[in-house]
């Protein structure tokens, strides 16, 4: 299996604190916006800093007629149905929460990479994917009574875990021989179309022109979260075995559970302490993986 290397590294940490701390940056974004209206208009404000991006690597993001239908069926899990979902229930649940269930994204990589293409799973990864179910379990345990009243928001967040996690494999074994830049550029294009139409059916009685806080929201989405780690996340999506790169991941839930915390004034519990560690073995069973180790 093909491992992290230190310039990875570097990356995922920048990636891990982009997204972390875009958590309650998303919340305040939706607090008076329209959801889906909210993350389309950031994903068309990043699409001109993905396409610099893939200048300034060198990358072509011309594509052959053939590979459009395939860059499609990328983008409508990973995008369309993912950020949809995803945002909508950012506006019902708390952002610290929001986070915690959109990263059980890693157990449904799991389950679909197992279901559908038949992987079998060793015994580090084993580990791996129980400890950060066991984390997400025990963010949430001190949540149950508080989000009991919000079983729709729950269900929709976990429905973006899951066509994430759908997606994620998909990136893995739809081999699209492009460079990941034109291949993130063209995914979100397609998706943020899709999410156009949505907004325009279902959200337009709100629509507006987004405050200056908002658009300070807009810029945070486009530029780190979307320009930079979107094709960071698809580079290690395509290189890595969909579960690896799932839970290389599982440090961003904890950045938003504090950063969330940080700007609500809520204390931290046992829970999220207890939680971090589990989640430092989840990923040191992704990046302390021997160099030469084989998937099974």
């Amino acid at each position: 299996m093909q491992t992290l290397t230190k310039k990875d590294i570097l990356l995922l940490v920048l990636l891990t604190l982009f997204w972390g701390f875009n958590w309650p940056v998303m919340k305040f974004g939706v607090t008076d916006l329209p959801p889906v209206t909210f993350r389309a208009i950031c994903i068309f404000c990043a699409l001109p800093v993905m396409w610099l991006v893939a200048i300034r690597m060198n990358d072509s993001i011309a594509i052959p007629r053939t590979h459009i239908m395939s860059l499609v069926r990328l983008s409508i899990p990973n995008v369309l149905l993912c950020q949809i979902l995803m945002i909508t229930g950012v506006k019902m649940l708390t952002s610290g929460r929001a986070a915690i269930l959109t990263y059980t994204m890693p157990v449904w990589a799991f389950i679909f990479a197992c279901i559908i293409f038949r992987e079998l799973p060793n015994r580090t990864t084993i580990l791996g994917i129980t400890c950060a179910a066991s984390a997400a379990f025990l963010l949430l345990s001190g949540e149950f009574s508080a989000l009991s009243g919000q079983a729709t928001g729950i269900v929709i967040v976990l429905g973006a875990a899951a066509f994430w996690g759908f997606g994620t494999v998909q990136l893995k074994h739809r081999q699209v021989p492009l460079p990941t830049s034109a291949l993130t550029f063209w995914m979100f294009l397609f998706g943020v179309a899709g999410m156009a139409v949505y907004a325009l059916l279902f959200e337009h009685s709100g629509w507006r022109a987004p405050r200056a806080s908002e658009w300070a929201a807009i810029f945070y989405n486009a530029v780190f979260v979307f320009g930079f780690g979107s094709i960071i996340w698809n580079k290690m999506a395509r290189s890595l075995p969909p579960t690896a790169s799932s839970l290389s991941t599982m440090m961003v839930p904890v950045v938003g559970v504090f950063s969330g915390s940080f700007f609500l004034s809520e204390a931290p519990g046992w829970q999220d302490y207890v939680a971090i560690l589990l989640i430092m073995v989840s990923i040191g069973t992704v990046l302390l993986r021997p160099a030469g180790s084989a998937r099974k």
